[in-house]
């Protein structure tokens, strides 16, 4: 870790409000946790108690404070799935990984970690990965759970998954169309937008296939980086109400044609996403 990076993010977010959130943000994204080097620079250069800039970094499930691999694993160990053979499918992927509850694989492709609830108790035992969940997993389905991570769980087959398909989105804010026919992705134009992040301002293509997480943008974004999206027309910041159920990070409104509203989550890597339809 340089002390100049973190010199330079904190020099970046300045004293706004809510900074201690968004610089913490910023290191996660530069090293992919929280080094306690860098959690002690913080506390120096901004003033907070070293206890408050660890407080933050433990509430908040989106930091860690150890290297995390490529590939997140949650075996849930709750009463409902702790009967049904939980703590046996947690020993199989602890055999299958080489790894303990906390740990990260060698590689760097897999983290582990054992919970005490995933809040669905009906489909256990359950195995979550990178926010897919596995229902009423076996110890035989560990391995093939396991390669399907590796292979990239978010690939789809938009000519056969039934649960992908394709919606026109507009503005929120001025309902000006944001579909753009020229680029396309998946085979159907992309939705675009302007995004900013850090001291990077461009341009931002969306799948316009529902369940298709395929972006192109201008500038690469680093893996946790919240964005600020922008429409491309009258300018005005997509910003809604409502913060991601699975990060905390804000949801990104737009408007659906023909009634409805679908919003993404607005931390680069976070799958979260709600389609609302009249």
């Amino acid at each position: 870790m340089q002390q100049v990076e973190i010199a330079d993010i904190l020099a970046r977010h300045g004293e706004k409000e809510g900074g201690l959130i968004s610089i913490l943000e910023s290191i996660q994204a530069k090293y992919g946790y929280l080094p306690r080097e860098a959690l002690e620079e913080v506390a120096e250069k901004t003033g907070h108690a070293l206890v408050d800039v660890y407080g933050v970094a433990t509430f908040y499930k989106a930091f860690s404070l150890k290297p995390r691999g490529k590939h997140l694993i949650s075996v849930c160990l709750g009463t409902a799935c702790h009967v049904r053979g939980g703590p046996q499918i947690a020993k199989e992927v602890k055999r299958q990984l080489g790894i303990r509850p906390g740990e990260t694989t060698p590689d760097k492709e897999f983290t582990l970690e054992t919970v005490n609830c995933l809040g669905a108790c009906a489909l256990g035992p359950v195995v979550v990965i990178d926010g897919h969940y596995f229902p009423n997993v076996k110890t035989s389905m560990v391995k093939g759970i396991i390669d399907r991570a590796r292979d990239g769980l978010d690939k789809v087959e938009v000519d056969k998954d039934a649960r992908v398909f394709p919606i026109e989105v507009s503005c929120a804010r001025c309902n000006h169309s944001l579909m753009d026919t020229e680029h396309k992705l998946d085979g159907y134009p992309s939705v675009r937008v302007t995004v900013s992040f850090g001291q990077k301002h461009g341009w931002l293509e969306l799948s316009s296939l529902y369940g298709s997480y395929n972006t192109s943008s201008k500038y690469e974004i680093p893996e946790n980086t919240i964005v600020n999206f922008f429409c491309p027309y009258c300018n005005a910041e997509l910003m809604g109400g409502s913060l991601c159920s699975e990060c905390g990070a804000p949801m990104v409104p737009m408007i659906v044609r023909g009634g409805g509203m679908v919003q993404i989550c607005s931390r680069k890597g976070c799958k979260g996403h709600m389609l609302d339809l009249l």
